[in-house]
Formats: structure tokens, C-alpha cells, sequence
């Protein structure tokens, strides 16, 4: 139970600091970039228990991945 009340506070900051960093003037490529990066941290914060490295190592593969995600779908 404390790794998913984790997680939740996880994205819940996650959402809350991407809100902050002024989404209207971000390119949708970046938008994906942060949602990827935010939904990735969340999720490496979840499967580690809260641990940093999986946090951070979560956050920039959601990153990439969000980023490949935006370039493929603009590629069609």
C-alpha cells in the first residue's frame, strides 16, 4: 500500500510541477517531453518504493520515450 500511495503523490507532484512551467508557451514536442518524463518518474518511483535512482531513471526514459512517441506520430 505505501509503494501505490507513493506513486499517487508521485504523479500528483509530477502533474502539479508540469501545470507550473508556463504549458501554453511549450512546443507539443516538449509537451510530450513532460508528460512523458512526469508519467515515467511516477512510474520508477512506484516500482522502486520511492527510491531516487529509479525516479530519476523513470523520469528520463518517459522522457525520451515522449519525445520518440511525438516525433514517430509528426513522421506520418
Amino acid at each position: 500500500m505505501s509503494n501505490r500511495i507513493t506513486g499517487l503523490a508521485a504523479v500528483i507532484i509530477a502533474l502539479g510541477l508540469t501545470g507550473c512551467a508556463q504549458w501554453d508557451r511549450l512546443s507539443e514536442r516538449d509537451r510530450a517531453t513532460a508528460t512523458g518524463a512526469a508519467v515515467g518518474g511516477a512510474t520508477g518511483a512506484a516500482a522502486t518504493g520511492g527510491g531516487t535512482i529509479g525516479t530519476l531513471g523513470g523520469a528520463a526514459a518517459g522522457g525520451i520515450i515522449g519525445r520518440e512517441m511525438h516525433d514517430r506520430r509528426d513522421r506520418r
